[in-house]
């Protein structure tokens, strides 16, 4: 099945009638050569060859953002696959879907000069048609974003069948109930995380004030949530459990610290862990009781009935 990636075309959806007219998305981040020849199938190897090429060119920016930026950059012109799904912002409260249909090329002098072919699709989508969570997913967070998890809310708006997910016969998914609660858990918070406890001493990580930790790229997978401290001393890596094991959430967060210890962290930043979850987990509580910074929290939905 192919993927599906929310791309901004420009800061608040600019160049968007151009790239709709033109057939394509694009990106630009300064960053002014053809990359033809310079995109590995990696984008760790791409980033640690441009990172320093984008800060050079922007002192005031940190290496976040750097990450942030360079890794939109690959994701466009190398990670979209022919034959995936984009959901674009059109700037006027709808989004447009198209299907990339064409490799890099490089448009020099122009607008989004890295750019992808992309057919267009008839179809808007009014984000008001949108659940909540997809609302916060699309519209919060940097240049590129993986909305696959909503592959089957997307399909339907377009107006086509969705095949249901499957998590019963998954290995790693051992609560299909709590995976399928959980799955819009990671909006939820970033849209209320100032009434989190977490919010005393972290806020979402933000590059230019816009919200840029939700879904943070690393070489081991996205980080659910990234976060730093009010005297920026101090990250933290946050990790839904999604109803998956517990060895398989506390291995992937170590990796995710691992990660960001070793090439996003300023000097003298500590790193930090969290993980949230449905219910309470002995086995995770004893895996986290060998590592005291990592941290668990449970959380708790309420619901009831109101007069209407």
């Amino acid at each position: 099945m192919s993927a599906i990636f929310r791309v901004m075309l420009g800061r608040r959806s600019a160049h968007a009638a151009e790239c709709f007219q033109g057939g394509f998305i694009g990106a630009d981040f300064d960053i002014g050569q053809d990359l033809t020849t310079k995109l590995p199938d990696q984008w760790r190897d791409f980033n640690a060859k441009f990172i320093p090429i984008f800060l050079a060119g922007h002192p005031d920016k940190t290496r976040i953002g750097a990450g942030l930026a360079c890794g939109a950059l690959w994701t466009i012109s190398k990670g979209i696959q022919i034959g995936d799904m984009v959901l674009c912002p059109d700037g006027s409260g709808n989004y447009r879907v198209g299907e990339v249909i064409g490799n890099y090329t490089y448009a020099p002098d122009q607008v989004l000069p890295h750019r992808r072919k992309v057919r267009w699709l008839d179809r808007p989508i009014p984000r008001a048609s949108m659940s909540e969570a997809l609302q916060n997913s699309s519209g919060s967070i940097g240049t590129v974003c993986d909305l696959s998890t909503y592959a089957e809310e997307i399909r339907r708006l377009m107006g086509v069948d969705a095949t249901p997910m499957i998590i019963a016969s998954d290995p790693v998914i051992e609560d299909p109930v709590a995976f399928a609660m959980e799955k819009h858990l990671e909006a939820f918070l970033v849209a209320n995380w100032a009434q989190t406890e977490l919010a005393r001493d972290f806020a979402i990580f933000e590059e230019d004030g816009e919200p840029v930790g939700q879904q943070y790229a690393t070489d081991a997978g996205p980080i659910d949530i990234l976060g730093v401290s009010h005297d920026r001393k101090r990250l933290l890596v946050v990790e839904l459990k999604r109803g998956r094991a517990s060895d398989v959430v506390v291995g992937q967060i170590l990796r995710y610290m691992g990660y960001i210890k070793e090439q996003v962290a300023e000097p003298g930043q500590s790193i930090e862990g969290a993980i949230i979850a449905l219910e309470n987990d002995q086995k995770l509580r004893w895996a986290l009781a060998a590592v005291p910074n990592i941290k668990f929290y449970r959380y708790q939905i309420s619901f009831r009935l109101v007069p209407g």
